[in-house]
């Protein structure tokens, strides 16, 4: 009668024993989630990709953790196992691209746009602001937070070598110090150095004068970006007009022509993309630390289809840059529902 209750209470302390490292490792490892998110993400340019490699992160610290013992922070154990999974698959994929860094842009408006064969082109994706709790941080650390998540930037980023982009990304986005750097690649503190140097030199050639862009709680880029939301779902070129700088840029994946100017970029959205009022429904969000609105457009039955997230580049003089991501399975990782009813 008593053998049942002590085997019991054994059986409790046995498992109770086998899940004291689980819940250790998770105490210890989950506080740093969202940044290795945003790590993997300007390593790969992809968001879907970055939960990937961060899975795999944890993973491979799970399967290491009992001989982990402390013998460095344990961000930086988790950082170093990061940046080797990261640097292992992008350097087994093309890089991540943008139409504007395949070529200069379009020439004739007269042209079809090309959405280019299948698997031809790996493209960016853009980021979900949600995955990161800037609103709970120091607002100079948000703002920092987000300037290193910028489009602009996670697209330069993708054409520099691989170990240059994690150099780059350890020491001037996470402040790693240089023999800090060195010890999670597994080089010298002079090899971390030159490659730093060349990383730099290499992303003011992509990026010469970075857009000095307008935070996207400010009024005046809550304002272009409602501008644009109401001049696709009124078609109205004209409101479009108001809201782009005359020397706007506009692109849009899995398209490899882009538009570069205001005539060229009102021309192409007038003829190819406006369509008729009532044809879009957007719905506001942010991306990359910029205004973005999720796009549905409406099909033959009446419902609106999330077709993709837009990006905006607000500046003081209007929208600098609009870049769309025509991919429906970004409108559920944004966190939103794949169509719309006419109601909803």
């Amino acid at each position: 009668m008593h053998g049942q209750p002590r085997a019991a209470t054994r059986a409790r302390r046995v498992t109770a024993q086998a899940r004291e490292p689980a819940d250790r490792f998770a105490a210890e490892t989950e506080p740093f989630r969202r940044e290795l998110l945003a790590h993997c993400y300007r390593m790969a340019g992809s968001a879907h990709d970055a939960e990937d490699l961060v899975q795999e992160t944890y993973l491979r610290a799970w399967r290491s953790y009992a001989g982990f013992e402390g013998r460095a922070p344990i961000r930086s154990w988790l950082y170093k196992i990061a940046t080797n999974v990261c640097l292992t698959s992008v350097q087994q994929r093309k890089i991540r691209m943008l139409p504007s860094g395949l070529g200069g842009p379009q020439d004739r408006s007269e042209r079809p746009a090309d959405p280019g064969a299948p698997g031809e082109v790996s493209w960016l994706e853009p980021w979900p602001d949600r995955w990161t709790a800037l609103a709970d941080d120091d607002p100079a650390t948000s703002v920092v937070a987000r300037e290193s998540v910028r489009l602009a930037l996670i697209a330069s980023l993708q054409h520099l070598p691989a170990r240059q982009r994690a150099i780059l990304i350890l020491r001037d986005v996470l402040a790693f110090s240089a023999a800090e750097t060195a010890q999670l690649l597994g080089t010298t503190t002079a090899a971390v150095k030159s490659g730093l140097q060349r990383a730099r030199a290499r992303l003011g050639e992509l990026e010469p004068r970075p857009e000095r862009l307008l935070e996207p709680a400010d009024p005046r880029a809550r304002a272009l970006l409602d501008g644009y939301i109401t001049a696709f779902e009124r078609s109205d070129a004209g409101l479009l007009q108001q809201v782009l700088r005359t020397d706007a840029t506009l692109e849009a994946t899995p398209f490899r022509e882009w538009q570069a100017g205001l005539v060229n970029c009102i021309r192409m959205l007038a003829a190819d993309v406006l369509g008729a009022p009532g044809d879009w429904r957007m719905v506001p969000t942010t991306a990359n630390g910029q205004p973005a609105a999720v796009e549905y457009r409406r099909d033959e039955a009446g419902v609106f289809r999330g077709i993709g997230i837009v990006v905006l580049a607000p500046t003081a003089t209007g929208v600098a840059r609009v870049v769309a991501f025509h991919d429906e399975a970004l409108v559920t990782l944004f966190g939103f529902p794949e169509s719309l009813t006419d109601g909803s």
